[in-house]
């Protein structure tokens, strides 16, 4: 029986990558599956030309250009949106136009049962990486995406190690909590760790190019339109680096985390996620009249509406197609946006909301583990201790994933 897919397409956005890149195209070389084609962006907005502390940008991504054309060990289609009037324009810009750009490119050249692969030129994996995702979507070919399992290791920097460690546990701390009450939107939305189907792109109309956050938003569009998987055999490797490139994601987190702010990232305490559960055990009572969760109430004060659902009963046929409708309406982003608003009322250091959820539902499994719940901090803790937190939630969410919830 043939396979659905065979080829690869890599999306590949480069903006002053000279210390990250070789790297990554070194991964690449080592690929066992060899049907694949990188397409690569070089990017940055033109007006940085005229910038004095943006110029050196620009110099940069011109020599990486002039790197990538003389490279010849895969085959490479190069983009070249940073010489002097082929950067972008001041309303389309940054990382989310860059990686729309190129996936416009790739799915107008390739066919539709071949492969979109995310990745960031700070990112490496393995050589049978891009033969486990092949081999995923064979195996589940109605899938719309991937989101790939990742691991930031750790480097010499105990700076950026700290913060690194800190995000990452606040994002599987997330995605944990997700499965847990079998969220439709469990997955972690990386921009280096996403694959997709061209159908699947061209059916949910593609990227959209925002500054920030594209790769969430993305995913969150795939998600209404089909099954996002959440595992593959292999991982990807980003880099733990303190970088300003985007306006919030990794890399700014970091750069907050390390000044002690981290607002925006906060772990959450588990009832909160428990509060959306009931809501989601609503949804039968919801389908046949109004009922008012903590979730629901949220809900209309954000859409301005008492009578929220109304429009979803009427023009849904059955229980299913509301299920679907509900969902659509209270997406990530409302979920995201009930946790962030509650989170501000409960009187809990984040120690003591991750402890009482470790202590609540996995207190078996941290037995195991050489940590001290009780001592544990985010601040005074050890790297090695910390670590060793991130390494537990790691597997965690991985028997998750594996799991295909």
């Amino acid at each position: 029986m043939k396979e659905k897919y065979s080829k690869i397409f890599v999306s590949l956005p480069v903006l002053d990558e000279q210390d990250y890149l070789p790297f990554c195209l070194k991964a690449f070389e080592k690929q066992t599956f060899r049907n694949f084609e990188v397409f690569i962006c070089v990017n940055q907005p033109d007006e940085w030309w005229n910038i004095e502390e943006k110029k050196q940008i620009c110099i940069n991504n011109q020599k990486t250009l002039e790197f990538l054309k003389s490279y010849n060990k895969i085959p490479l289609k190069i983009i070249d949106k940073s010489s002097k009037s082929n950067g972008w324009d001041k309303k389309n810009l940054g990382i989310g136009q860059a990686r729309k750009t190129i996936m416009d490119e790739i799915s107008s050249t390739a066919d539709n049962d071949d492969l979109v692969v995310s990745i960031d030129a700070d990112t490496v994996f393995n050589e049978n990486y891009f033969s486990s995702l092949v081999n995923t979507f064979n195996e589940k070919p109605e899938a719309v995406a991937l989101s790939v399992p990742y691991y930031h290791n750790l480097t010499d920097d105990e700076k950026a190690n700290m913060a690194i460690l800190r995000y990452e546990i606040y994002m599987r701390y997330y995605l944990i909590n997700l499965f847990r009450i079998k969220s439709p939107y469990s997955f972690t939305a990386l921009g280096s760790a996403i694959a997709l189907p061209v159908w699947a792109y061209n059916k949910t109309g593609g990227i959209t190019p925002k500054k920030s956050g594209e790769d969430f938003y993305f995913l969150q569009k795939l998600s209404k339109c089909g099954k996002i998987l959440n595992y593959c055999s292999e991982k990807v490797y980003p880099a733990a680096r303190f970088s300003d490139r985007v306006f919030f994601g990794t890399g700014p987190a970091m750069i907050k985390g390390a000044k002690g702010d981290w607002d925006s990232y906060p772990i959450y305490d588990y009832s909160l996620f428990d509060e959306i559960k009931k809501t989601y055990d609503a949804i039968p009572t919801l389908f046949l009249k109004d009922t008012e969760t903590e979730f629901t109430a949220f809900l209309k004060q954000q859409f301005k509406s008492d009578n929220l659902w109304e429009l979803l009963q009427n023009n849904s046929k059955s229980l299913e197609q509301f299920t679907r409708a509900f969902h659509g309406k209270a997406d990530g982003l409302r979920i995201l946006q009930f946790l962030k608003a509650k989170q501000k009322l409960i009187n809990k250091t984040e120690e003591e909301c991750l402890k009482e959820f470790i202590s609540k539902f996995y207190k078996d499994d941290f037995i195991k583990t050489d940590i001290d719940l009780q001592t544990f901090s985010f601040s005074s803790s050890s790297v090695e201790t910390i670590d060793s937190m991130r390494n537990f939630l790691f597997e965690t969410e991985n028997n998750y994933r594996k799991s295909g919830l």
